[in-house]
């Protein structure tokens, strides 16, 4: 592989695993719009919310009715709701701050994907991917679905049979490419001939159809954020992106535009010519070497890149490309499989689920360089001749005088109003749940009767005169009172005990204090009792004194 290619100055991506979550074995994750809060579905059937920033555990919320494996995790567009997907069949809504279900819906088949609609703040529409049958609408208040075509040909009269959709070699495969576009009024659907559909969710029709080289099975559909881009990810294991000739905000309304200007008496031709008006291939990518398959492809927050895990066992590798279609590098973590990829919305990081149920975060590896002291300084890697300037000795130089500048002084600051974000379309009425607030953990109150039990005892013992107390007491006064004077300011309440000192210690003090001591003969006022100290009125020290005898 080239060394431009992976060159990590070419782009700002992760590099390196900066930290992992662990709670149980989580399954599938989900970043929040700000990608301040972060969901985790488990295989408990809890759904774990990380507060993102500081790593910890914000809310989780949990189902008695649910003991099944999570499937998918979904935020709605403002973060007051989370959709997730269950393994026994159920879809639950459940209210984030509140952390209470809104309600439960148990499917036919077992959903491997729900999205909720993109498109309002409380949704009450989602998008559900079946286990072996054609994707759904599903009424979260009613409870009613709707099957949405998965061919052409099946547009009158409903969704074909499951049996119809087989591998090659005979082996039934499992339909769940399906997402909303970015204003939620459109849906698009792979399926097993290899063509991408769109489809009028609400009136059951589909307006157009882009077919893929080769017919594979498409297994992924996912768009970017901004909505300008299309991933396809088929069993050809080649991922395609496709770029989105649509409107953003009224996409539904431009097929009649079309629809007009496409003279085409076949249906099935002229939703051709439809589809060719409505997404483009832009780019393919895929590993000419190894050929492998392709698990949970995404974009970047930006959309400037294109992440995919390998889905072979026993190796955690994620490659991830620029948009150009150039590889710049492949991040290998431990040997786990991969189950579940995120980028987050705003920074460089990209959350990875492992099969032990770790939730791993790749960030970008920054080197610190603290050579640069001097906000003028300048690292060189080699000797180069310095050319002064011709001013730089002057007492004024040109290059420190203060240009006049044009702005007003007298103009007001606004620093009340906040300007809307750039990177997002958020309607400023309404409210966004970015962060949950911190709900502090009592203590157990077990421990707490055992602490407080300890700590009565500690006191009684010291007021009630233990025969220790009174010991320490009666003997501690005594002690104070042949002690410094330092001792006698505490009060008498705390005994201070003295090491001795050894027999080179004792020596090495003799020879230091007797010295000073030599003038002072007559003012000094020693006592030589053995192995005591005393002190010294006049310096204040203390003086440990033998009385000639070897054992001192």
């Amino acid at each position: 592989m080239n060394a431009p290619i992976i060159d990590p100055l070419q782009g700002d991506f992760p590099e390196v695993i900066e930290e992992y979550l662990e709670h149980g074995v989580m399954k599938c994750i989900a970043f929040n719009r700000r990608g301040t809060l972060l969901a985790a579905g488990c295989s408990d059937g809890s759904c774990v919310i990380w507060d993102f920033e500081t790593r910890g555990i914000a809310k989780e919320l949990r189902d008695r009715d649910c003991v099944a494996a999570i499937t998918s995790v979904c935020w709605s567009k403002y973060g007051h709701r989370i959709l997730v997907s269950a393994a026994d069949k159920s879809l639950t809504l459940w209210d984030v701050l509140s952390g209470e279900k809104v309600t439960r819906i148990v499917l036919q088949q077992t959903p491997l994907q729900a999205r909720l609609h993109p498109g309002s703040s409380m949704p009450s529409v989602c998008l559900a991917c079946p286990l072996s049958s054609a994707p759904m609408i599903v009424d979260l208040n009613t409870g009613s679905t709707t099957a949405l075509p998965v061919t052409v040909p099946d547009m009158g009269n409903g969704v074909a049979p499951p049996s119809r959709y087989k591998f090659p070699d005979g082996t039934p495969f499992t339909l769940t490419a399906a997402c909303f576009n970015k204003n939620g009024d459109l849906v698009y659907v792979g399926n097993s001939k290899g063509e991408i559909l769109i489809i009028d969710h609400k009136n059951v029709k589909v307006l157009a159809m882009i077919p893929i080289s080769g017919g594979a099975v498409i297994k992924n559909i996912v768009f970017s954020r901004n909505g300008q881009y299309l991933l396809a990810s088929s069993n050809d294991r080649i991922i395609r992106i496709y770029e989105n000739l649509l409107p953003l905000k009224d996409g539904l309304a431009a097929f009649d535009d079309l629809s007009k200007t496409i003279e085409e008496e076949d249906t099935v031709e002229k939703m051709k010519a439809v589809g060719s008006k409505s997404l483009v291939l832009f780019r393919e990518f895929q590993d000419l070497i190894t050929k492998m398959h392709w698990k949970a492809p995404c974009f970047s927050g930006d959309g400037e890149w294109v992440i995919a895990a390998s889905a072979s066992k026993g190796e955690h590798k994620i490659y991830i490309w620029d948009r150009a279609g150039h590889l710049v590098k492949i991040l290998e973590g431990p040997k786990e499989a991969v189950f579940d990829l995120a980028w987050h919305p705003v920074h460089p990081i990209i959350v990875s689920v492992s099969l032990t149920g770790l939730v791993y975060i790749w960030a970008k590896d920054y080197t610190e360089n603290w050579s640069a002291f001097a906000p003028d300084f300048k690292e060189l890697e080699e000797n180069e001749e310095y050319v002064e300037r011709e001013d730089e000795f002057d007492l004024v130089p040109e290059t420190e005088k203060v240009k006049e500048s044009d702005a007003n002084e007298d103009d007001e600051v606004d620093i009340v109003n906040v300007e809307k974000d750039p990177f997002s379309d958020s309607d400023m009425s309404q409210e966004e749940l970015c962060f949950l607030p911190a709900i502090p953990c009592p203590d157990v109150s077990e421990q707490h009767d055992k602490c407080v039990g300890s700590s009565s005892k500690l006191i009684d013992s010291n007021h009630s005169g233990s025969p220790l107390s009174e010991e320490n007491g009666q003997n501690g006064q005594a002690a104070n009172n042949a002690s410094s004077p330092l001792e006698e300011d505490t009060g008498g309440t705390r005994l201070k005990r003295k090491r001795k000192p050894s027999k080179k210690g004792l020596e090495l003090q003799e020879e230091k204090v007797r010295k000073p001591l030599k003038p002072l003969k007559s003012s000094s006022k020693l006592s030589k009792t053995k192995n005591k100290s005393v002190v010294d009125q006049d310096y204040g020290n203390d003086v440990y004194v033998g009385d000639g005898s070897d054992d001192c």
